[in-house]
């Protein structure tokens, strides 16, 4: 459709030239960055680092936290008997702890063999030998249910079993886990931090690209202002010429996540099957992919609004 015709079809509905002439300006601020190759793939490389740091440590960190919650739910409990308690005793206990609803299975390890598996794994066979009794208790494991939504729920268990009469130890060796949340959170705040600061650069990189192009055209908003041009009509190109560098950069930075996230994908699949795991890495979500778009997208509105706001005011044509 011509020019003509398409200011004939929207002459009677101004909702319709809105549309058309700022969409005629989004393919014009395109076709502007494709004449200056050089500088717009620069531009947007700049974007793409910058946003692809922050992202690829986001999506290692989520990768953490999934391997961690999976440790986290495959916790067991280790109760202790006391000595004195017989594997009779022992059974009728693992039959009423069957019975508790926090608790998914239950398993018992008799002192029995225990000590005669320990005497052939550590060495001291003949030292074992020599003793009068078997010094080893029996031992239950414990699975308990996990529910993400009461993390205290294990807790409360674990005192639980700790108060029953049989009972010497209940011990839940998860404090590692523990602390590895609170750094995995530490981390967080971090990446958030870097990408902050991270997206204060892209701001001002955006911002000084369009500067340089409104210097660049000077002569032409000068003609623009004197035929009876409008602020809000010159700030239009400048700003999808950021929306522009806002998408590219975007995109960008998602295809650099995703390439490092392929090329560490083997190497990960690899240490995990050492450990008898699955365990994969996971790339960036639709939605992440979305929300990073749209950051990039908004840094770069946001810096070419800022280099606009300031600087088109300065030109007045003589």
């Amino acid at each position: 459709m011509s020019r003509a015709e398409s200011n004939q079809l929207a002459r009677g509905n101004p909702i319709q030239a809105w549309a058309i002439n700022h969409a005629r300006t989004l393919i014009a601020s395109l076709g502007t960055m494709t004449r200056q190759p050089a500088s717009s793939f620069m531009t947007i490389a700049v974007i793409a680092i910058a946003l692809a740091l922050p992202a690829g440590l986001l999506v290692l960190l989520n990768n953490v936290s999934q391997l961690s919650v999976d440790l986290d739910n495959n916790a067991q409990i280790s109760v202790f008997l006391t000595t004195n308690t017989s594997e009779k005793q022992a059974k009728s206990l693992m039959k009423k702890l069957r019975l508790y609803e926090d608790i998914d299975q239950v398993t018992m390890i008799n002192k029995d063999k225990a000590l005669l598996e320990f005497s052939k794994i550590s060495g001291f066979g003949d030292a074992i030998e020599a003793l009068d009794s078997n010094p080893l208790p029996h031992v239950i494991t414990v699975q308990p249910k996990v529910d993400p939504t009461r993390p205290d729920r294990i807790q409360y268990l674990l005192k639980q079993l700790n108060k029953l009469k049989q009972v010497e130890m209940a011990q839940l060796d998860l404090q590692w886990v523990k602390r590895l949340f609170a750094m995995l959170e530490i981390a967080q705040r971090g990446i958030w931090v870097i990408a902050s600061l991270l997206g204060v650069a892209v701001l001002l990189v955006v911002g000084n690209t369009i500067r340089l192009d409104i210097q660049n055209r000077r002569e032409e908003i000068e003609v623009t202002k004197l035929i009876g041009g409008t602020d809000a009509f010159i700030r239009r190109p400048f700003l999808y010429t950021g929306l522009w560098y806002g998408i590219g950069g975007g995109l960008c930075a998602w295809l650099l996540t995703t390439i490092s996230i392929g090329l560490l994908d083997d190497s990960v699949a690899q240490l995990a099957s050492l450990y008898n795991s699955g365990f994969q890495l996971h790339g960036l979500s639709f939605s992440e992919t979305m929300s990073l778009i749209g950051f990039s997208c908004f840094l770069g509105l946001g810096g070419s609004w800022i280099a606009v706001g300031r600087h088109l005011s300065d030109i007045e044509p003589s």
